[in-house]
């Protein structure tokens, strides 16, 4: 696809070329400074779309942008905001459509959990992890139904998890996950007259450095090594890479005919965790 604009991001267009099917969309991510939304606003921006993300830390979005200035940083929108705060969510949904001249597509990819075993567990982090996961891709969709209307249709991409489907603890943040995917499905349907796509995608265990599963390789390697050999056929945990690429397929044109689907990209990943039941 070859992008054609006058100079505004409003003003692009897609013409029949050969490069990628998300060049020249305009795009809002949550959660776009680490793990798998660094990648997926990282890979859109390289991509040539334009970018929208937010995150709870200032200088993580400052870090980004200085990054990104050599392959165009200039398309990347960013604001510090916690996506559970009432009204900022949709505020910055608002402003990033003002910026772009609209919307084309948003991608909820923050998420997390709060609390521990299930009896540990109380309500309020039953609640606070709902919110995070559920209830924040909620918003989102809400306040980008009238943009990505007005747009002619778009894409939506909810991160769920393999947790979502293939039991393993937390049990709270599970039970969230798996409410994204039934909210894909449904919202597919409601918002399919409209042109808007609606698709889940649910990563595997991911190697990301810093996290969980880069610490367990490099602090105890045998049970890293186990855990590998037991739940994924190749041995290796699927990279945050390879499921931006996914995301970036379902944001573009070349996916038109996907909507309401659930797509897994975990290397057939048994179960999610070693912590298993």
């Amino acid at each position: 696809m070859r992008n054609v604009h006058d100079g505004r991001a409003g003003a692009a267009r897609q013409e029949s070329g050969g490069d990628s099917g998300v060049r020249g969309k305009r795009v809002l991510v949550t959660g776009g400074t680490r793990g798998l939304g660094e990648q997926i606003v990282r890979l859109l921006v390289a991509e040539g779309a334009w970018v929208a993300t937010c995150a709870r830390t200032e200088r993580d979005l400052e870090t980004m942008a200085v990054s990104l200035a050599g392959e165009g940083g200039r398309a990347l929108f960013t604001r510090a905001l916690d996506v559970t705060e009432p009204a900022r969510l949709e505020q910055f949904a608002m402003a990033a459509a003002q910026r772009f001249g609209g919307l084309d597509g948003v991608v909820a990819c923050a998420g997390g959990s709060r609390g521990g075993g299930f009896e540990q567990t109380d309500a309020a982090d039953w609640a606070a992890t709902w919110e995070l996961n559920v209830g924040h891709a909620v918003r989102l969709v809400r306040a980008a139904i009238p943009h990505l209307r007005d747009a002619g249709g778009g894409s939506v991409v909810l991160i769920s998890s393999i947790s979502g489907w293939k039991p393993g603890p937390p049990i709270q943040y599970g039970a969230a996950k798996s409410a994204q995917i039934h909210l894909a499905a449904s919202l597919a349907r409601e918002l399919g007259p409209d042109g808007i796509r609606v698709n889940a995608v649910s990563p595997g265990s991911m190697l990301i450095p810093g996290r969980r599963w880069d610490r367990m390789r490099r602090e105890d390697p045998e049970r890293f090594a186990g855990f590998a050999a037991a739940e994924l056929p190749g041995g290796e945990l699927v990279a945050p890479q390879e499921v931006a690429r996914v995301v970036a397929f379902l944001l573009s044109d070349w996916s038109s005919g996907v909507s309401g689907a659930h797509l897994p990209v975990d290397r057939a990943q048994n179960a999610p965790s070693p912590d298993g039941y």
